[in-house]
């Protein structure tokens, strides 16, 4: 009799068991249907009035340009950052714009990873490039910085350059590499501010196609000069 009821009672434990573990495996699937992987999306700039607009902050008019389209508005992130999330053609899509100041990127992605839950093949960088003329565009898989502060931190607390990044060129025609500091601070002139306002569309249908299709397919269609 006491055998009987140890079987009965190590059956309904496995019963039990089994039933957690099942039950596990079902809200498992059913997360990944109700919220498939996100993708984030990052723009770099500086938090201060005293900074909007200027040509260093283009990552920040590129993610708000976004936002935007979709009538989403920013706010305080889980992290030192602002954030919003988008849904693109039934895709999850969270943006953000590090509040740390752009020599301390990293440390607002980093955040913005772990509480979403982000793997770097999900994330897409967009950050001014002193490299490339004002009016064109860049896509990259992976890479060094190239000099741009914002992406070295980024980099450097990922321990990986192996995430995507767009790359919006600011420097005018006749703008001296090796004098950049007062001018990526400075701010866009009235004729650039024409260039940046059709450039900046062309940056958002970029972005989205990464959301979409992966960095690769982005980079076929986008790696072009803009106009």
């Amino acid at each position: 009799m006491i055998s009987l009821l140890l079987i009965f009672i190590l059956l309904c434990y496995i019963s039990t068991a089994l039933t957690s573990l099942l039950q596990k495996e079902i809200k498992e699937i059913i997360l990944v249907l109700l919220f498939p992987i996100m993708k984030l999306l990052v723009g770099l700039g500086n938090p201060d009035v005293v900074h909007f607009g200027t040509r260093h902050n283009i990552g920040f008019c590129a993610a708000e340009q976004i936002a935007l389209s979709f009538g989403a508005g920013f706010s305080k992130g889980k992290g030192k950052y602002l954030s919003t999330k988008i849904s693109h053609r039934r895709e999850p899509v969270i943006i953000i714009k590090p509040m740390t100041y752009m020599n301390l990127s990293g440390n607002a992605v980093v955040a913005a990873m772990n509480f979403y839950k982000i793997n770097l093949s999900e994330i897409l960088v967009l950050c001014d490039d002193l490299n490339l003329p004002l009016g064109t565009i860049r896509l990259r898989s992976k890479g060094s910085s190239g000099g741009q502060n914002g992406l070295k931190h980024i980099i450097e607390c990922l321990g990986s350059d192996d995430f995507a990044r767009l790359r919006i060129g600011i420097r005018a025609d006749e703008q001296s590499l090796n004098s950049f500091s007062s001018f990526v601070l400075g701010k866009f002139s009235e004729e650039e501010r024409k260039i940046v306002e059709k450039v900046l569309p062309v940056c958002g249908d970029a972005a989205l196609d990464f959301t979409l299709n992966g960095i690769q397919h982005a980079m076929n269609n986008y790696n072009k000069p803009v106009f």
